[in-house]
């Protein structure tokens, strides 16, 4: 089995705000009213991954962080000599790896796409556009507060600042969406030589402006026909599916997602943010941040812990957690991978592996698992059987 110190350690930011909460958004993000105090904020990330630092310090051991994603909300909202701040004092804190990955979410409006050179001089080495469509109208139906021609100037702006790496958003199944158009907005990012593209359908979460009006969208046969039609293209273009919405060019999956897709470790700070930290001595232990940002920001500048509540994962549920994440990777896992990250032999679900084989579900070799074609489409059905 691997050293369980080798278990790779991720960071993950949360800036909260946006321009404009779009009615198909479920995470902490919270509209702009008033002009955000980024040095307080700053201030309470700082304190708030020292704190973390320090309660699981017998956990993290010498640990480095190999990657960094810094997210929300709209990151790119916040300057970049905020941002360079943020990355020069958390380095002081904890050390990086000589080839850290840092991504920063950032949208396609004009203003945050005129920081992007910025962003870079600051150790920011991947964007992740979030540009959704190219088509205007369907933007609009999104809520989006770009239009197309500034999604274009984006990417155009991420090339010209040195980005060899970066990531489009694209969603599918959008109101009233043809195949025709799906088909026209994966074209126009293709054109935009983007290292990476996470090509994804629109769904309708709880708590979201569009549950409680559904928007009409495509039925489920049009929405299966556009998902293998853009799998198709992406495909004779040379991008890899490595996950189950994530294509890349050769070498170019994101490590930080790939981490979480592992059952890999990472801190989370910022308000809404979820950590992930274990070892064999003191097990798996999720935590999160308090939701609302002004309270985040008070309980760090009093000294007080900002975490909502911390919880140690119950070993029965281990599988069931590692399976949720592994199963969503088209080349799978090795076996040693699962006895590394939950601490459990991988005999202990090998009846629930022999049953999805039989069932056509998994390829399961010598040493790794992986999901069949038809298995990849039945991701749902196979956890159910993870938790009994």
């Amino acid at each position: 089995m691997p050293a369980p110190g080798l278990i790779p350690l991720s960071l993950y930011i949360h800036i909260p705000w946006c321009e404009r909460k779009c009615p198909y958004c479920d995470f902490n993000s919270h509209e702009i009213k008033v002009e955000v105090d980024e040095t307080g904020y700053i201030d309470a990330l700082l304190t708030d991954l020292s704190n973390d630092l320090s309660e699981y310090a017998k956990q993290l051991k010498d640990r480095s962080v190999e990657s960094i994603f810094i997210g929300g909300g709209t990151p790119s909202l916040f300057s970049a000599q905020s941002i360079n701040r943020l990355l020069i004092e958390i380095e002081k804190r904890i050390s990086f790896k000589a080839d850290i990955e840092v991504t920063l979410e950032a949208n396609p409006g004009s203003a945050e796409t005129k920081k992007f050179s910025g962003f870079r001089q600051a150790g920011v080495n991947r964007l992740s556009i979030g540009v959704q469509s190219f088509n205007d109208q369907h933007l609009k139906s999104l809520g989006r507060v770009h239009d197309q021609s500034q999604a274009l100037k984006a990417a155009h702006a991420a090339h010209t600042a040195k980005f060899d790496n970066f990531n489009l958003d694209l969603m599918f199944g959008l109101p009233n969406q043809t195949i025709e158009q799906a088909i026209e907005d994966l074209e126009s990012a293709l054109s935009l030589q983007a290292a990476h593209l996470s090509c994804y359908q629109l769904t309708i979460e709880p708590n979201t402006l569009f549950h409680h009006r559904p928007p009409r969208r495509p039925d489920d046969e049009a929405l299966w026909d556009m998902q293998l039609a853009l799998q198709t293209k992406l495909k004779s273009h040379a991008y890899q599916q490595y996950e189950v919405s994530a294509y890349s060019l050769a070498n170019k999956e994101c490590r930080h997602n790939t981490n979480y897709w592992q059952f890999g470790d990472y801190l989370g700070i910022g308000a809404g943010a979820h950590s992930k930290i274990s070892s064999p001595e003191l097990g798996v232990t999720r935590a999160w941040k308090i939701k609302h940002p002004a309270k985040y920001v008070e309980r760090c500048a009093q000294g007080v812990d900002p975490a909502g509540d911390r919880a140690t994962v119950e070993t029965d549920q281990l599988p069931f957690e590692f399976m949720l994440n592994a199963l969503r990777l088209s080349n799978g896992f090795e076996k040693e991978l699962f006895e590394q990250r939950t601490f459990l032999p991988v005999e202990c679900i090998s009846h629930h592996l022999r049953h999805h084989q039989d069932l056509g579900l998994i390829q399961d070799s010598t040493n790794r698992i992986r999901p069949s074609a038809r298995g990849k489409t039945m991701i749902d059905s196979m956890l159910q059987d993870y938790l009994t």
